[in-house]
């Protein structure tokens, strides 16, 4: 680009002096004040001022009052309280120690399973069999009339007649199921409610508050209907008031109903297998029963089959 010149033309020179050569001006190295990087090189020459005008001036208001208008709005949006900034530069924020530490939180509380009124699943005529005192139940349900696979579950009665659930228990009855007139070697568990008050065992008593008769006539020999081992299955019984007399050990062999009726059934040990009528837990669940089962609160076993209970 060649140096400015002004609209009047270049300027005379004298006639004696001989004309200096047309130098280029090096802007690339020229500074602020005037100087150049190049000691040689010729200073350029210099803009001539520009003039104002008045599409200048407006143009120039114009910028001027755009970026008045850009601050105020940025100072009004940033004055805002409900506005919300994001950065996308990654910050990191020094956060304080507090002075009173909120103590651990010890987890959702175990949440109590809901009382009722009534046994669910328990009908009228075996509801009102279950004697009035009594406030504990072992509730024992099984899958079907002729099924020896069954459940058990220790229900108690607060002082308000409302019955609280425990832990429900596999267990196994008579190998041909229920019945509701049990008979001697039918091979079925008797449908009723029966009191609980006896207990023993081959093995010494485990912490029963029930009358306890430890013995070696409890000694089980022999094979189970499954071909499974006999063995260990009288190591803890309760007695079924069944057929028995009420407090009695359950070797007892006193038959109020007869010797045609059956006889001698208890809650013992399972051996993975059915019964000839008594109804079995685990040696686990069987030394739980017997520590929770009270005489003061005369217990009782509700037993037979979903459809037999509902009656």
């Amino acid at each position: 680009m060649p140096p400015y010149a002004p609209a009047a033309g270049p300027e005379p020179r004298s006639r004696s002096a001989p004309a200096a050569p047309q130098q280029r001006t090096r802007y690339a190295s020229q500074r602020p004040d005037g100087t150049h990087d190049d000691p040689g090189a010729a200073p350029p020459h210099p803009r001539p001022p520009r003039h104002r005008t008045a599409e200048r001036d407006r143009l120039t208001w114009l910028i001027c009052a755009g970026v008045g208008l850009g601050v105020l709005g940025t100072t009004a949006l940033y004055a805002s309280p409900g506005a919300v900034f994001r950065s996308t530069r990654p910050t990191s924020v020094a956060v304080r120690p507090a002075r009173h530490p909120a103590a651990p939180s010890a987890g959702p509380a175990a949440q109590p399973l809901p009382s009722v009124r009534r046994l669910p699943g328990i009908g009228a005529r075996l509801g009102a069999a279950i004697p009035a005192n009594a406030r504990q139940a072992l509730v024992v349900v099984g899958q079907g009339p002729d099924s020896w696979m069954s459940s058990a579950t220790l229900w108690s009665r607060d002082d308000h007649g409302n019955w609280h659930p425990g832990q429900t228990w596999t267990a196994h009855n008579a190998l041909r199921g229920w019945t509701s007139f049990h008979r001697v070697d039918d091979l079925r568990s008797p449908v009723g409610v029966f009191s609980l008050t006896a207990a023993g065992g081959l093995a010494p008593n485990p912490g029963t508050r029930l009358p306890y008769d430890h013995s070696s006539a409890f000694r089980a020999v022999g094979a189970g209907f499954e071909g499974e081992p006999l063995t260990g299955s009288f190591d803890y019984v309760v007695a079924i008031d069944y057929n028995r007399v009420p407090g009695s050990s359950p070797l007892d062999s006193r038959t109020p109903l007869g010797r045609g009726r059956g006889a001698g059934l208890w809650v013992h040990v399972d051996h993975q297998g059915p019964t000839h009528g008594c109804v079995a837990l685990s040696r686990e669940h069987m030394i739980e029963l017997l520590r929770r089962l009270d005489p003061a609160a005369h217990p009782v076993i509700v037993m037979g089959d979903r459809a037999a209970l509902r009656q």
